[in-house]
């Protein structure tokens, strides 16, 4: 009888973000700590005799048109492959859930995930280390989601430092609807000056504050994206300014185009569900996710 595991593939939003500077390899040097929420796909893989992936779940559908070849739970599987030499076979299936190209890292939480459920499944025994390194062959983002929970990224973000879990009020999330998105993380990284660019103090003070058990707060946060939001995403930036002439304070989530805001009584999260919506986005309430429950993997 094949075996068969189930994972989380968390969303994740960023406490901060900072770009420092150009590398010589084209990459952005960046600061930044992240956080895994309690919004997820669900990753189920099944021994095999290839390599295949099936797509279901109520977002599966914006990702009919792209080639398997791009989906980075694919790709995970054949790093991993190649990496371990373990000629193995797995069926993926995703549940997809989280919006596509929306700045919540969910195709990147999804290739870790395959990683991380691969070890267990093939008994490759990698170490956690291993595994960032490959994942930092697919992408920039998939390192974080290896560790998950509470985490310090540095270098293009393939350099992961978990951190304790982020004491944090409620979130309150907004994605743009599903016509609406696309791919903008590079140009994002190509419309930043030197001008955006800090050295990274405003991380190593939230980093402070997590490791210290205080509660996130909105004025601790920064995003060296909002700076250059109404030229990138200008839907994004007025949907913000909306809010913010209302009296709340959105934050950036990544590259965007979500955003979210941070609740300390969840009693106000209609109302600004409401306004949200009025603004053309989608809202979704959730909650910081510790790293215990973000990397739980069940035998299925």
């Amino acid at each position: 009888m094949s075996r068969t595991l189930r994972l989380r593939a968390p969303a994740k939003i960023n406490w901060t973000l900072e770009v420092l500077r150009v590398r010589g390899d084209g990459y952005h040097e960046i600061r930044s700590v992240l956080q895994t929420v309690d919004w997820w796909d669900v990753i189920t893989l099944t021994e095999a005799e290839a390599i295949e992936l099936v797509v279901t779940g109520p977002a599966g559908s914006t990702l009919d048109d792209n080639p398997v070849e791009s989906n980075l739970a694919y790709q995970a599987a054949f790093a991993f492959r190649d990496r371990t030499g373990l000629q193995r076979g797995v069926r993926i299936t995703l549940d997809k859930h989280l919006p596509v190209a929306a700045g919540l890292g969910g195709g990147s939480s999804d290739g870790a995930a395959v990683l991380r459920g691969l070890n267990l499944l093939w008994e490759a025994g990698e170490p956690d280390d291993n595994l960032v390194e490959i994942a930092g062959e697919i992408g920039s983002d998939p390192p974080f989601f290896v560790v998950s929970g509470t985490a310090s990224v540095r270098g293009r973000g393939d350099q992961v430092d978990p951190l304790r879990d982020a004491v944090a009020p409620a979130i309150l999330l907004a994605s743009p609807r599903a016509g609406e998105r696309g791919d903008k993380t590079a140009s994002m990284f190509r419309a930043l000056s030197p001008d955006d660019f800090s050295d990274g103090y405003v991380t190593l003070g939230v980093r402070s504050a997590v490791e210290a058990g205080r509660e996130i707060s909105g004025g601790e946060m920064n995003n060296v994206f909002e700076r250059i939001l109404p030229g990138t995403q200008p839907e994004t930036a007025l949907a913000m300014d909306a809010l913010i002439e209302q009296g709340v304070t959105p934050h950036l989530a990544g590259a965007g185009p979500s955003f979210f805001l941070l609740l300390e009584d969840e009693r106000e999260a209609p109302a600004l569900s409401k306004r949200i919506t009025e603004l053309g986005f989608e809202p979704r309430l959730v909650h910081a996710l510790p790293r215990a429950d973000a990397l739980a993997i069940e035998e299925a």
